[in-house]
């Protein structure tokens, strides 16, 4: 690791970069109307009574300033019987990459997971970061593809449409089943 990166956990004083961070990853992944996520929303996800969320800012020990970040919570494995760590975003700003701010942040949601004895950590790449060197570095740290777990999403009018109105379900909301 490069003496000028130092990893830290998030701190309620770190949110408007976090927001800042998840609307430069949302541009650079090319989705950034999608990105609506507000500053009291992630101040209530990762500090409020009940945190689910956590955050850990990468940051140049010379300026102090955040360069990137990790966004995680826990996810369970079933088969295992213990959690794991799922990873919903990383991202060091351009300027930042290739000084080992990304690994870092890898590194420390690695020792978190074997220090309190989770199965791994997980996350989800875009087909087309190929382009961009970000799957070349996951398998440099010895990330592994899985290509056999296909993702799926509900949500939108699918997911309301699925949902039980709050009198009960309808029998055209169970016909399918």
């Amino acid at each position: 690791m490069d003496n000028s990166v130092v990893i830290r956990p998030g701190t309620p004083h770190d949110v408007p970069a976090i927001v800042d961070f998840i609307r430069e990853l949302a541009d650079y992944e090319k989705a950034l109307e999608k990105a609506v996520a507000t500053i009291e929303q992630l101040n209530a996800a990762l500090f409020g009574p009940q945190p689910a969320l956590y955050a850990h800012m990468a940051c140049d020990d010379v300026s102090g300033e955040p360069v990137g970040f990790a966004i995680w919570f826990l996810n369970f494995s079933t088969w295992r019987g213990v959690h794991g760590i799922y990873l919903e975003d990383l991202y060091v700003r351009p300027a930042a990459r290739g000084g080992g701010h990304g690994r870092a942040l890898l590194a420390e949601l690695a020792r978190i997971a074997v220090e309190r004895g989770y199965w791994g950590v997980q996350w989800w790449v875009l087909d087309r970061t190929e382009l961009t060197g970000s799957r070349a570095f996951y398998r440099r740290i010895g990330g592994q593809e899985l290509r056999e777990w296909v993702p799926w999403l509900l949500d939108g009018e699918a997911l309301q449409s699925l949902a039980p109105s709050p009198d009960g379900p309808t029998a055209t909301s169970l016909d399918a089943v």
